[in-house]
């Protein structure tokens, strides 16, 4: 767009004041703001600013809220059926039939930094490895690998960035060759954005004297990019019908299992959920409610104290499910919700964010000041046929890794605790010992479970050492 018509757009929503250092700018800065502002909806921005008084009151729907349409992990490991019918060994069956005809996809959500680790590099790049210090990124792709070599399929990765994490992301992969993951089967892509804008104003907020205050549209903005980088079009050209979703910081995440694929296939669901049970009222995850007989998500933050502590005549909360960001969806449900307006609603936070005032100096402002605005993915819940939740053990699938050591819960220490954990589990379960205090890691491309792992180990073979069980080299 021409800089005089788009003056007069940004002049026509009050924002021409984003403009006010053009004549400093340099022939390279003036066209990265003017990119920048030519991608910008400014009537629904507005709309979105007006409108944010108009938020859900979640309060009141939580009270109206049911537990949500479940399978809990007991009723799982004790082979009983579901409601919708099946058990977990016929769900198993059926994943994995879907696995080998090559209908299933990896979504892997990628778009966050470590700074909270004190890690200044994308997340996906931190070494969580115990013993090996793979990183998040490799534990990953090497998942997904051997649900590929297992089924001797082709699984395809579809790895989202976001502006910060992108370029270093696809640098490390290349560098690493994928971890063995064929080129031609990862798809690399990045999020949209949005601007923030001023909590009292609305006006647009300057990160700098070129540049829009930016911030990735949150991991809602999946299904808009997948759109937009050609992955649907990819999907339906390859014959995939499904797709796992997940988040990068979760190393315990079980990519492609197959009896989640399978509960998802035969209770012909368009979106399945797994759900770990929460330990306390409080704990800060998001709850998986039915409310007027649709299922919802309701973020910790928004759901009422009184309501978190309901509890059954056995005496366990009635609202358990606590969200993990673990979800199967099918494909042509995520391209018609592309054509769904109030599928995938923006939603508000008032936080700080840093930006450049009329003389052109950097703020750093000590309260929230800012209007940021983001897509939450299980907002698409609500619009899907047949939703379901599966719950896992926490200690089988949920390890973020989010805090920097020292804090109760999430920390490097902790994820690596938790994983060491579940390999000990599984070396148990074959028959192996493992005397106390020695640590033992198994790679996913040696064992990605623990039918997996038992195949592998034979009963009696004892570990006195701390070891990294990994494949011989080829």
């Amino acid at each position: 767009m021409e800089l005089a018509p788009l003056r007069s757009v940004l002049r026509q929503h009050g924002q021409e004041h984003v403009l006010a250092f053009w004549e400093r700018l340099s022939a390279e800065g003036r066209a990265q703001l003017q990119r920048q502002l030519a991608a910008l909806d400014l009537a629904g921005l507005a709309a979105l600013v007006r409108g944010r008084a108009e938020q859900p009151d979640w309060h009141a729907l939580a009270r109206r809220a049911q537990p949500p349409h479940a399978m809990r992990a007991r009723e799982r490991e004790l082979g009983r059926r579901a409601a919708w019918g099946p058990t977990s060994a016929e769900a198993r069956a059926r994943g994995a039939a879907a696995l080998a005809a090559g209908q299933t996809g990896v979504l892997l959500v990628a778009g966050g930094q470590g700074s909270r680790l004190g890690f200044e590099q994308p997340k996906g790049l931190y070494p969580i490895g115990p013993l090996s210090r793979a990183s998040l990124l490799q534990i990953h792709f090497e998942k997904t690998r051997a649900a590929a070599l297992r089924y001797r399929c082709r699984v395809p990765l579809y790895l989202m960035t976001s502006p910060l994490t992108h370029e270093a992301t696809v640098s490390f992969l290349e560098a690493h060759r994928h971890f063995g993951y064929p080129a031609e089967d990862v798809l690399v892509f990045c999020q949209g954005t949005m601007p923030a804008v001023d909590a009292a104003s609305g006006k647009l907020l300057l990160a700098a004297q070129d540049a829009l205050f930016l911030s990735p549209d949150g991991h809602g903005g999946t299904i808009a990019a997948l759109q937009a980088c050609g992955a649907i079009a990819d999907m339906r050209q390859r014959g995939v019908q499904q797709l796992f979703y997940l988040q990068v910081d979760n190393p315990l995440a079980p990519i492609a299992d197959e009896e989640f694929i399978g509960h998802h296939l035969l209770a012909e669901s368009e979106l399945t959920s797994l759900a770990v049970a929460k330990q306390s009222p409080d704990d800060k995850l998001g709850n998986f409610v039915t409310i007027d007989g649709k299922c919802h998500v309701i973020e910790y933050s928004d759901f009422p104290t009184d309501v978190a502590e309901r509890r059954d005549a056995a005496g366990e909360l009635c609202f358990w499910a606590g969200s993990v960001a673990i979800h199967v969806f099918d494909v042509e449900f995520l391209a018609r919700s592309l054509t769904l307006a109030d599928a995938l609603p923006f939603h508000v936070a008032l936080k700080k964010a840093p930006f450049i005032d009329a003389e052109g100096k950097l703020v750093e402002p000590a309260q929230p000041n800012a209007l940021k605005f983001e897509r939450f993915i299980f907002d698409l819940l609500p619009h899907a046929r047949r939703p379901i939740v599966v719950e896992y053990r926490e200690e089988d699938a949920f390890a973020p890794l989010k805090n920097a050591s020292g804090a109760p819960k999430d920390t490097p220490e902790y994820v690596r605790a938790m994983m060491l954990g579940q390999h000990r589990r599984w070396l148990a379960a074959a028959g192996a010992v493992v005397p106390p205090g020695v640590d033992v890691e198994i790679s996913p491309l040696f064992a990605r479970d623990a039918r997996e792992a038992a195949r592998r180990v034979a009963p009696g073979t004892r570990f006195d050492r701390p070891q990294y069980l990994s494949p011989a080299p080829a």
